[in-house]
């Protein structure tokens, strides 16, 4: 399974350093986590909320991040509320029970966010992060179409 992520060039160790020092949506600080996408296009949209409104005035050194893992992800439960999935990602971390974990993105629900515990046993077989580099400014330029179709789709 390919799992996607937007990040900045100096924060593609997938350590879970960030998560380990600030906390996650899902996660409490003192716990490495990794959020992926299911899709790079997911990806995209997650990282889009963060971004300044201006794409000029963001970070320029995004990188586009992918791993493969072989292993499927153990499914959070459906119908959980936050609270609740915070629990339970904290108890999936901490037990180490699989490498990567999945619920339904908030943003787009009919793909997923993966969470990878860089703590389980397998997780140095997902080898580094591979990057390309990445520009808002340059995915969300004006189409050359749009004089022809308007914004309305």
């Amino acid at each position: 399974m390919k799992l996607w992520r937007i990040t900045r060039s100096v924060h593609t160790a997938i350590d879970g350093a960030g998560a380990l020092a600030h906390g996650g949506r899902y996660s409490p600080p003192g716990l490495p986590v990794v959020h992926f996408a299911s899709e790079a296009a997911l990806a995209v949209l997650i990282a889009l909320r963060y971004q300044p409104t201006d794409p000029d005035e963001g970070a320029a050194d995004l990188v586009l991040g992918w791993i493969d893992i072989a292993a499927a992800p153990e499914r959070v439960p459906a119908g959980l509320a936050e609270p609740e999935i915070q629990t339970w990602v904290t108890d999936w971390l901490v037990q180490r029970r699989s490498l990567a974990a999945a619920l339904a993105s908030k943003v787009l629900p009919e793909g997923d966010v993966v969470l990878f515990n860089p703590r389980h046993p397998d997780a140095g077989q997902a080898g580094p992060l591979a990057v390309r580099p990445f520009s808002f400014a340059e995915c969300l330029h004006t189409p050359p179409m749009r004089a022809i179709y308007g914004t309305g789709l």
